[in-house]
C-alpha cells in the first residue's frame, strides 16, 4: 500500500507543469523573511543586512545592516535577522542580541532605532506590526506578545501553550493570529486580548514549521512530510503528501492556491486547494525554502537559505513554455 501511494504521489506530481522562474535577485545573505509593499522587496537575511528591491526595476535600491554583536568568546559577529516588516515607511527589524536574547529597530528617514533592547530578556522568534504603534511578537517559549511602541509598554504576555513556538500568520485585518508549534496544532488567537478562541488538529502530527492565513484558508508545512489545509469554518480540512520534511509553505490573498516545498530538492508545488489538483512545479532552490509569498494570484516570490530570491509570474511563465512548445512543434514539422 505504501509503494502505491508514493507511486501515486509522484504521478500526481509529475501532472504539475515544471516553471522556471521569471527573474532571480541576488541578495547579501540567505533569506530569513520576505515582506512586499508598493513594488518594495523587503528581505531579512542571516548576514544582519535588510535587501530593499524594487521590483518594477528589478534591482536592488538599499541594504539597511542592523549592529553586529559579540559571541560568547567576545568576538564581533554579524546579528541574523528573524523578521522583518513595514508600515508608513519604517521598516521593523528583530535581530539576533547578546546571551540569546533578541532586540528590535526601526529604520525610517535613514536613521537605525533600537526600540527593544536585550535587557527585556525576549527570546522573539518573529514579529510583526499591527498598526503603526504596535508590535505582534512571538517568543520561543510560545508567549504571545502585544507591545506599545510608543509608550515602551507590554499590553500583555501570554502564554499560548506549553509547546515550543513555530510560526505564526496574521489575518488581513491584523485582528486574528494563527499560531502553531511543535504540537502540530493550531491556534487561532484574538490580538486585542492575546485570548486563544479556536483550535484545529487533526492534519499534523508532528512539528509545523511554517504556516499562512489568507482569507479564511490555512496552510502548514510539516515535519511529518504533510501539508495541511484547514478552513477557519471548518468545512475543509485535508493534507497532501510530501517526500520529504516540508519546510515552507503560502498561499495565494485569496487562499484558492496553496504552495509547498514538496521533495529534497526544494521544488515547489502549487495546487488547488479546492479541487485539491496540482497545477505548477517552481524548482531553482538551492536549499531549504524559507519563504513562499505571493503577492497577487499569478505572481509570488520563493526565497531558500541562500541569497537567490525567485519571482514567478504564473501566466507569463505559462505562456512562454506554451510559445516554446508551439515553436519546437513548428520546426518537427519543417523537418518533415
Amino acid at each position: 500500500m505504501r509503494k502505491i501511494l508514493i507511486f501515486l504521489l509522484l504521478f500526481m506530481q509529475l501532472n504539475a507543469k515544471d516553471l522556471k522562474p521569471t527573474f532571480v535577485y541576488e541578495g547579501s545573505g540567505a533569506v530569513t523573511d520576505l515582506v512586499y509593499q508598493n513594488n518594495r522587496l523587503y528581505s531579512a537575511t542571516t548576514e544582519g543586512t535588510v535587501d530593499v528591491y524594487d521590483t518594477k526595476e528589478q534591482k536592488l535600491i538599499k541594504t539597511i545592516t542592523v549592529p553586529k554583536i559579540k559571541d560568547f568568546i567576545g568576538d564581533e559577529v554579524v546579528s541574523r535577522i528573524y523578521s522583518v516588516d513595514i508600515i508608513d515607511n519604517k521598516i521593523m527589524m528583530a535581530s539576533q542580541g547578546k546571551m540569546g536574547y533578541r532586540r528590535v529597530h526601526i529604520y525610517a528617514d535613514n536613521n537605525l532605532t533600537q526600540i527593544i533592547s536585550t535587557d527585556k530578556s525576549f527570546t522573539i522568534s518573529k514579529a510583526k506590526f499591527i498598526d503603526k504603534e504596535h508590535l505582534l511578537i512571538a517568543l520561543l517559549s510560545n508567549e504571545l506578545i502585544l507591545y506599545d511602541i510608543k509608550k515602551d509598554k507590554v499590553i500583555y504576555r501570554n502564554q499560548i501553550s506549553a509547546s515550543k513556538f513555530s510560526d505564526f500568520a496574521l489575518n488581513e485585518k491584523k485582528d486574528e493570529v494563527l499560531m502553531v508549534d511543535e504540537s502540530g496544532d493550531l491556534k487561532l488567537v484574538t490580538v486585542k486580548d492575546g485570548k486563544v478562541f479556536k483550535e484545529l488538529k487533526g492534519q499534523n502530527v508532528d512539528n509545523v514549521f511554517q504556516v499562512d492565513y489568507k482569507s479564511g484558508m490555512i496552510i502548514t508545512a510539516g515535519q511529518d512530510r504533510r501539508c495541511a489545509i484547514y478552513s477557519k469554518d471548518g468545512k475543509t480540512s485535508y493534507h497532501k503528501e510530501g517526500s520529504f520534511l516540508i519546510y515552507g509553505a503560502g498561499l495565494s490573498p485569496s487562499g484558492k492556491i496553496g504552495a509547498f516545498a514538496v521533495d529534497e530538492n526544494n521544488n515547489i508545488l502549487l495546487f488547488n486547494t479546492s479541487s485539491k489538483s496540482d497545477l505548477y512545479k517552481l524548482g531553482n532552490h538551492k536549499a531549504t525554502i524559507s519563504s513562499i509569498l505571493f503577492i497577487n494570484e499569478e505572481e509570488l516570490f520563493t526565497a531558500s537559505d541562500d541569497t537567490h530570491i525567485n519571482y514567478w509570474n504564473l501566466n507569463a511563465n505559462f505562456v512562454a513554455k506554451e510559445k516554446d512548445s508551439i515553436v519546437k512543434d513548428n520546426n518537427k514539422t519543417k523537418e518533415k
